[in-house]
C-alpha cells in the first residue's frame, strides 16, 4: 500500500507521541487505614491548575500533619475546612467511603479498590451516582452510563469535579487550538482521509469523489483495515 498510516506509526505511543510529564502534583488520597477508622479534618490551603489534567488540584493540609493533593470539587475555596472519614458530613468536598454515602449522592475521584488513592471519574465536570448497596457492595452509575460494583470501603469525594465548564469556551483562533493540542502531544491539524494521496490512506487519491467504502473486511491487512470494521450495515437509517 505504500507508507504506513499515521495511526499505525503511533501505535500505543512512543517518544514522539507520549504525553508530557509536566504535571503539578500526583493526585491521590492518603492514610487509608487512618481515615477508615476515624474522621480527620483538614484545610484547603491552595488550588492548583495542573497542566497535565483537566481538573483542578486542591492541596489539603490535614490535622494529623499530612499533606495531600486531591481533585478539587466544584464550589470549594481556599480556607475551607473539609472532613475525611466515616463520620464526615455529606457535604461538597468531603471524602467518605461509598458505604457511608446515601443513594443518589453524586461522587467523583472514586477508588476502584479500597486504598488505591482514587482512579474513577476524575476528569473535570465528572461525577458518578450511587444507586444502591447490598452486602458490602455499592452499585455506582459511572459518567458513561455503565453501572459498576465497587466495594463499600472505597473512598470518594462528595460533589462534582471542578472545572466542568471548560469546554464551553470556544478556541476562536487556530493558534490556541494548536498549542492546546501540542501540550497533549496530539496530532493537529488532522487531514481528512479522502483528501490525502492514495499512498497515504486507502480513502485517498482522485480528488472530488466519495472515495472507497468505509466498510472493511475483518480479514483485511493492517494497512487497509480502516473505516467500519466488519460492519453489518452502513449509511443512514431509513425512517419507518
Amino acid at each position: 500500500m505504500g507508507r504506513r498510516l499515521i495511526t499505525q506509526k503511533r501505535g500505543k505511543g512512543g517518544p514522539v507521541w507520549i504525553a508530557t510529564r509536566n504535571g503539578a502534583a500526583v493526585s491521590r488520597y492518603v492514610d487509608y487505614e487512618v481515615t477508615q477508622a476515624e474522621t480527620i479534618g483538614g484545610e484547603i490551603v491552595e488550588l492548583i491548575n495542573d497542566p497535565a489534567r483537566s481538573a483542578i488540584i486542591a492541596k489539603v493540609m490535614l490535622d494529623n500533619g499530612r499533606q495531600e493533593e486531591i481533585i478539587a470539587a466544584e464550589g470549594i475555596y481556599v480556607g475551607q475546612r473539609i472532613q475525611q472519614g466515616p463520620q464526615a458530613v455529606v457535604e461538597i468536598g468531603n471524602v467518605k467511603m461509598l458505604a457511608d454515602c446515601q443513594e443518589g449522592c453524586p461522587v467523583f475521584n472514586i477508588e476502584k479498590n479500597p486504598g488505591d488513592g482514587g482512579s474513577l471519574a476524575r476528569s473535570s465536570g465528572m461525577y458518578a451516582l450511587i444507586l444502591t448497596k447490598e452486602k458490602g457492595i455499592v452499585y455506582v452509575k459511572m459518567p458513561s452510563g455503565k453501572i459498576m460494583q465497587i466495594r463499600g470501603g472505597a473512598r470518594a469525594t462528595v460533589g462534582v469535579a471542578g472545572g466542568g465548564g471548560r469546554k464551553e469556551k470556544p478556541f476562536v483562533r487556530a493558534g490556541k487550538k494548536y498549542w492546546a493540542m501540542r501540550a497533549r502531544h496530539k496530532k493537529y491539524p488532522i487531514v481528512r482521509a479522502i483528501a490525502k494521496n492514495a499512498l497515504n490512506h486507502p480513502f485517498g487519491g482522485a480528488n472530488h469523489h466519495p472515495g472507497k467504502s468505509k466498510s472493511t473486511s475483518r480479514n483485511a491487512p493492517p494497512g487497509r483495515k480502516v473505516g467500519d470494521i466488519a460492519s453489518s450495515r452502513t449509511g443512514r437509517r431509513k425512517k419507518n
